[in-house]
C-alpha cells in the first residue's frame, strides 16, 4: 500500500508548536448565538476540489450521522457537485471500519472498508471528477 505523496497541507508538528486543536483550531462555540435554534457551525475534516467537484470527507469513531449533519449532507449534494463519505473509524490509527457514501442527496448504508478500500473510491472519485468537469458542465448550462 503506497501512503501517498507525504504532503501534509496542515505543516504543523505537535510535538514542535503543541495541540493544534488549542492553538490553532477556531472557537466555533463563540457563534452559537449568532444562529437560530440549535443550529450550529460544524468543522470539515477533510474537503477538495477537481474541476468544481467537491469531496468532503467526515471522519467518526461511529457509524451515527447526527440529524444536523445528514440534513447538511443531503441539501449539500443536492445543490451542488459534491460527494461526502462519512469513515468510521480511529483517526489517530488510520484503521477504517466503514464507509458510507452520500451523493444526490442520498445517503448511502456503511459498507465495511479499510483503509485500502477507502483509499480507493477517492481515487475514484478523483478520475470521475477529472474526467466529468463540473466547471464546464455549468458554463455550458448558462450558455444555453
Amino acid at each position: 500500500m503506497s501512503l501517498g505523496n507525504g504532503a501534509n497541507p496542515m505543516r504543523w508538528d505537535c510535538s514542535k508548536r503543541g495541540c493544534f486543536n488549542l492553538k490553532k483550531r477556531p472557537k466555533i462555540e463563540l457563534f452559537a448565538d449568532c444562529l437560530p435554534g440549535q443550529i450550529a457551525f460544524g468543522d470539515v475534516d477533510g474537503i477538495v476540489e477537481i474541476n468544481g467537484n467537491l469531496l468532503l470527507l467526515e471522519w467518526k469513531d461511529h457509524q451515527r450521522i447526527s440529524q444536523g449533519q445528514a440534513i447538511l449532507f443531503k441539501r449539500m449534494t443536492l445543490l451542488c457537485p459534491a460527494t461526502v463519505l462519512v469513515v468510521e473509524g480511529d483517526a489517530e490509527t488510520m484503521v477504517v471500519s466503514s464507509v458510507r457514501t452520500i451523493r444526490h442527496g442520498v445517503i448511502g448504508g456503511a459498507e465495511p472498508a479499510d483503509l485500502d478500500e477507502l483509499r480507493k473510491r477517492i481515487r475514484a472519485w478523483s478520475e470521475d471528477a477529472m474526467a466529468n468537469s463540473a466547471v464546464r458542465k455549468a458554463q455550458e448550462a448558462s450558455c444555453n
